[in-house]
């Protein structure tokens, strides 16, 4: 049997799609992860989201290109009984707080909690402290972010939005976790390479640690 001819070029990767979510209390920054992730970009008065915000991205693991259909989810009370539509099926989820309101990192555990209920049998979850950037306002320690994800197996990390510090990490940590399973057709949405051997963090950047 003839073989099929093999073309010249970069060899050709696998393509995998999964569906994330974004999970905390409204102005943790959700939003504004999403928008660094996507388009590189960083409003400093975001719009609140309504509802949920659907966007697309990618990245490459391993050979494996990895694409996000990532919703962002509102953070008002108002919307949680909502919130079950957007991460039932979700194969990932990003639960976000504030560093500089204890709040939202109590809240970020109850999201934990429900999708641990409803949803933890085949997701994986990254537990994101944001606005490094104000470390010097921070009501919420590393150290305890950092212990109770490991206490709960998940991935943690503290980002930015606002420079930029771990948002591409993050994804890139959950895509290497997701299991390699043929994906479902995709969609067409905006796309970026984001290569997994990019530096992980600055000198002076925040915390950053896998799934335990």
């Amino acid at each position: 049997m003839a073989g099929r001819a093999r073309q010249n070029g970069p060899a050709q990767t696998k393509a995998l799609q999964f569906k994330l979510v974004l999970l905390g209390e409204s102005a943790v920054g959700k939003s504004s992860l999403v928008l660094r992730f996507v388009k590189g970009q960083f409003h400093e008065y975001q719009e609140t989201t309504i509802g949920a915000a659907f966007l697309t991205q990618t990245v490459t693991v391993d050979g494996v290109t990895v694409k996000f259909e990532i919703w962002d989810t509102a953070g008002q009370e108002r919307y949680h009984s909502l919130a079950p539509m957007y991460y039932r099926g979700a194969q990932a989820a990003i639960i976000v707080y504030d560093i500089t309101n204890r709040d939202t990192f109590e809240r970020a555990k109850s999201w934990v909690k429900e999708l641990d209920r409803q949803a933890r049998k085949d997701i994986v979850i990254a537990l994101a402290g944001n606005k490094f950037d104000l470390s010097n306002k921070r009501m919420v320690e590393v150290e305890e972010g950092n212990a109770y994800a490991q206490e709960h197996n998940l991935i943690f990390m503290e980002t930015s939005a606002k420079t930029g510090d771990n948002v591409s990490n993050v994804f890139v940590e959950i895509a290497k976790m997701l299991p390699k399973i043929e994906p479902k057709p995709a969609n067409n949405g905006q796309t970026v390479r984001i290569d997994s051997d990019q530096p992980s963090n600055t000198t002076n950047g925040p915390p950053c640690c896998g799934k335990n």
